[in-house]
């Protein structure tokens, strides 16, 4: 069997990483930046921590705000437009992973004009040429969409969310500066961190798994454990929100590699038909769905309960799998997390539509544990 691992081909990582953006931005020769980010970064200031570097280092720039928290593809139409009008030669990606995936999307269209359509990125999109050069600057320890091969795009008129997988759409440049972390609301702390740690777990227990990609999730999973209520709670607390902010990027290396698993797939038209934050959705669902997967992945669920703190010796594997299921369930609770789709506006009549969505999501096939739309709907019921 033959394993891929694609990754940036440069990253920086610690708190005022952003400062190195003039001399990467000279060393690639480019000019002109197109900065992908959304209002609410620009109105709190996050942006201009961002923007500042550029404008000391007389760097020019055009500011494309127009992204929504679910990016749909009328946002990457428009996005696509602007770019062409900006006369920029590469894409600066501020914000969480709407910014980056609609950066990624507007990044491969340009290069590659035959799926301006959009939709037909969907899936493994067979694109010749790679993305306009990106620089990703995360503003939220979750989504790791700096370092994936991975974006996600709301098809509107279908109500439905496309993931799209192109080694192509990688940005050429990470930079993980937890500075730009520091205003993140407590709630937004919480579900995107959430969000990581279901990265982790899934790319644990996916079927694509294999050594490499094990080690990654293993230690997301343990600095998770170690960082992210602290870094709720004391938003300004360097050490966890640097934590945070490399764990999340740790578990974006393997899991954009080997996939994921059925809590994304039911995550996604959540976020598709009823615009739930995807940190949300996942955090909701992934305890339920651990306890479904346990039998099909002991072993791991072990390490898991090893990474988290909470293994005894002597434990037996089914033991240790209740205790990981228990401590996920239990952070989540801690943090703020509804336990309960109808908290959300969910209600029973919705269910059979979101049970046929999530089967068909590109995610769900990498599950551990085989189901259906019976058995997903199910699901769906237990944390209704």
């Amino acid at each position: 069997m033959i394993n891929r691992f694609v990754l940036n081909e440069v990253s920086y990582f610690g708190p005022g990483a952003r400062e190195v953006l003039p001399k990467e931005i000279a060393r690639l020769g480019l000019k002109k930046a197109f900065v992908a980010t959304d209002k609410d970064l620009i109105k709190f200031g996050v942006a201009d921590k961002v923007l500042s570097v550029l404008s000391q280092a007389g760097i020019p720039y055009e500011v494309f705000s127009d992204i929504k928290p679910n990016p749909t593809v009328s946002n990457v139409k428009a996005g696509v437009a602007a770019y062409a009008a900006s006369g920029a030669d590469f894409i600066i990606a501020i914000g969480g992973g709407s910014s980056m995936d609609t950066a990624k999307a507007i990044g491969i269209i340009t290069n590659n004009p035959e799926f301006s359509d959009v939709v037909s990125l969907e899936g493994v999109a067979d694109t010749k040429k790679k993305s306009v050069p990106i620089i990703a600057l995360p503003t939220t320890a979750g989504t790791a969409a700096e370092v994936t091969i991975n974006y996600v795009i709301t098809d509107e008129k279908n109500q439905k969310k496309m993931v799209c997988v192109d080694p192509n759409d990688i940005p050429a440049i990470a930079i993980v500066d937890a500075e730009l972390m520091y205003t993140l609301p407590k709630s937004l702390t919480a579900s995107t961190g959430l969000d990581a740690l279901t990265h982790a777990i899934e790319g644990l227990i996916t079927k694509g798994a294999w050594e490499m990609s094990d080690m990654f999730e293993i230690k997301a999973i343990e600095m998770i454990t170690r960082y992210l209520e602290t870094a709720v709670n004391e938003p300004t607390n360097a050490e966890a929100r640097n934590g945070m902010a490399v764990a999340q990027y740790i578990a974006g290396m393997a899991f954009s590699n080997v996939g994921l698993g059925v809590v994304h797939g039911m995550a996604h038209p959540l976020g598709a038909i009823f615009d739930i934050p995807h940190g949300v959705a996942n955090a909701l669902l992934l305890p339920t769905v651990m306890e479904f997967n346990a039998p099909a992945a002991l072993d791991k669920y072990v390490e898991i309960a090893k990474a988290m703190n909470v293994y005894s010796t002597g434990m037996s594997r089914e033991e240790a799998a209740d205790a990981a299921v228990k401590v996920v369930k239990e952070l989540a609770v801690r943090v703020g997390i509804p336990q309960h789709l109808s908290q959300l506006g969910i209600e029973e009549k919705d269910l059979p539509r979101l049970a046929k969505a999530a089967y068909a999501d590109v995610c769900t096939p990498g599950n551990p544990r085989e189901v259906n739309e019976e058995i997903i709907l199910d699901l769906y019921k237990k944390v209704l």
